[in-house]
């Protein structure tokens, strides 16, 4: 099965090559392509291909209503406080990033990554939903980006960072741009590490993929202080995904670890 994820992730950076022109479009229709490139049933965020119908909407989903350790949850229902020492090894580079239907998403070549727990998870792809996906006392922030990790074996890891409206975040803007250059992929510089907080103290639980086909066994970690992002590229941003956000799934009593005070 984490072959068989893994195997999803990598298979979605190929899709987005075959993106069309995207320039900065309004928010998507539910009709985008697949996260995956081999087929599989289309979904979205409205209507009857949103989150509600998932499940039914091909047997590959059904871990979408089946699942006890779905994501996104409410930060909020802490029950263990501790620390984690969550490493992270990135650096600025080319990426290739584009709309892909359901997110904006940046690809990067091997070469960055995340240490947990004497683990080491290399550095696939980041992505973006508005509004977030995580709440916290079930209040949404305007932004979430997701930098996704896996290892060879095909475990994942991810980590999630929320932004709150203030000054404009500069890698935001590269991305931003990029999209409204040229139509299809653009491949431009990016420093993945601008999209982090200097605190990198993270609350950290078992969960699941947030899309189709809502696989479970993934080690999320959601940075506990935020980075900003300017009104006018929350708006922007926002004019390109639509709301793109997975409903807040149910707690069922997991370990939902916060940083010790």
């Amino acid at each position: 099965m984490k072959r068989e994820i893994t195997a999803i992730l990598l298979s979605s950076m190929f899709a987005v090559s075959a993106c069309s022109a995207i320039g900065i479009p309004s928010r998507p229709t539910q009709h985008g392509p697949s996260n995956s490139s081999h087929g599989a049933a289309h979904w979205g965020y409205e209507g009857e291909e949103g989150p509600a119908h998932w499940a039914t909407l091909s047997a590959d989903y059904h871990m979408c209503a089946a699942g006890s350790m779905q994501s996104p949850i409410d930060l909020a229902a802490v029950n263990a406080s501790g620390d984690v020492s969550l490493k992270l090894d990135y650096m600025p580079g080319a990426v290739s990033i584009a709309y892909n239907g359901h997110t904006v998403q940046a690809n990067f070549a091997p070469g960055r990554s995340a240490a947990i727990d004497q683990r080491k998870f290399e550095l696939v792809q980041l992505h973006f939903h508005t509004p977030s996906e995580h709440v916290l006392d079930a209040k949404p922030f305007p932004i979430e980006v997701h930098f996704v990790h896996a290892t060879h074996a095909g475990e994942l890891l991810v980590v999630g960072v929320l932004f709150v409206e203030g000054e404009a975040n500069a890698e935001l803007a590269t991305i931003l741009d990029a999209l409204g250059t040229r139509p299809g992929p653009v491949t431009t510089k990016l420093d993945p590490s601008g999209l982090l907080p200097h605190d990198l103290s993270v609350f950290r639980y078992m969960g699941s993929l947030t899309t189709p086909p809502c696989s479970e066994g993934v080690n999320w970690h959601v940075a506990k202080s935020h980075i900003s992002a300017s009104a006018e590229q929350i708006v922007q941003l926002h004019q390109v995904l639509g709301e793109n956000a997975r409903p807040v799934q149910k707690h069922n009593n997991r370990l939902l670890l916060a940083p010790a005070d």
